[in-house]
């Protein structure tokens, strides 16, 4: 079976299981490992001097490590390949984790805080409605980038250790990648590297989200937003979903109880945002995603 087939029954697959509660709850997922091994390395080698060059290392142990595992795993055929894909892609759960936002805000904005709070990394316990949901929609874009349309990028041009090198990195990046005094030199690699990896899909991302609901011809808007983001990534996908939805996205926000003044994405967009918008960007997450379904088939069918 072909890369494109294969990546197709694992979306498919990803796509109507998404994260069985009953799996998981016996046995670590493997994103839980990537993360232990990222904390065991930050906790052996992130001390003393030449935390720059130990962060280097890191970065390399990690890659080198999926690199070797993907080779492994693939010689036991497309099974295993679906099978693996499939656990690293996070479509369905995606959509679960943002809709239980936009359930929770519409019963008060105290659940919605604290359903946010289990996909952002912001302070959320001082946001009003419409902060809420523009975080929502936010986690909605920038994770559909990087949970489906990059892992699926990279299993198309690397097999299983593509995918599997991308999801250690991201893994890492989410944890030691931020700038703070203890993984500002340690966490660089990691973090640029990551930057790199999401290069491509980050503007893929977007240019769907774009295509499939008529905004191609906005899409110099939406770069000009995109490069207004504090993420050379982020922003791609979080523009066009500004604007097909029609809203303002980004924006002010506390991180460690300060706030900080970033600019909106799409800033003449409705700024009253709420939770049909939230759901909203969950239909467009599920109309993207069944294009690049359709159009892998294709391929699929063709090459084959």
């Amino acid at each position: 079976m072909n890369t494109f087939l294969v990546l197709v029954v694992a979306m498919a697959l990803d796509g109507a299981l998404g994260e069985p509660k009953w799996l998981w709850d016996r046995f670590p997922h493997p994103a839980v490992l990537m993360g232990r091994a990222v904390g065991y390395l930050d906790k052996t080698l992130n001390n003393g001097s030449s935390q720059w060059v130990k962060g280097v290392l890191t970065l390399i142990i990690l890659v080198a490590g999926a690199w070797l595992l993907g080779v492994i795993l693939a010689q036991f055929g497309w099974l295993v390949e679906v099978i693996v894909a499939a656990v690293l892609l996070a479509q369905k759960s995606l959509a679960q984790h943002v809709t239980a936002v936009a359930d929770a805000l519409r019963i008060s904005v105290q659940d919605g805080r604290m359903a946010v709070a289990q996909i952002v990394g912001r302070d959320t316990s001082d946001m009003d409605g419409p902060a809420v949901s523009r975080a929502a929609i936010e986690s909605a874009a920038e994770n559909f980038s990087d949970g489906i349309i990059a892992p699926a990028f990279w299993f198309l041009l690397g097999g299983l250790p593509g995918i599997l090198i991308y999801k250690v990195t991201n893994t890492a990046d989410s944890m030691i990648g931020y700038r703070t005094p203890k993984h500002e030199e340690f966490g660089w690699a990691a973090a640029r590297f990551d930057d790199v990896l999401n290069l491509v899909p980050a503007r893929l991302t977007a240019a769907g989200i774009a295509a499939l609901y008529g905004h191609l011809a906005q899409f110099s808007d939406i770069s000009e937003s995109a490069l207004q983001h504090r993420s050379p990534n982020a922003g791609w996908p979080e523009a066009a979903m500004a604007q097909v939805l029609g809203v303002a996205l980004s924006g002010p926000r506390s991180y460690d109880g300060e706030m900080r003044d970033f600019p909106y994405v799409n800033p003449e967009g409705k700024h009253d945002v709420g939770p049909d918008d939230i759901d909203g960007s969950v239909s467009v997450l599920w109309r993207v995603w069944v294009a690049v379904l359709i159009l892998c088939t294709l391929a699929g069918v063709v090459i084959a």
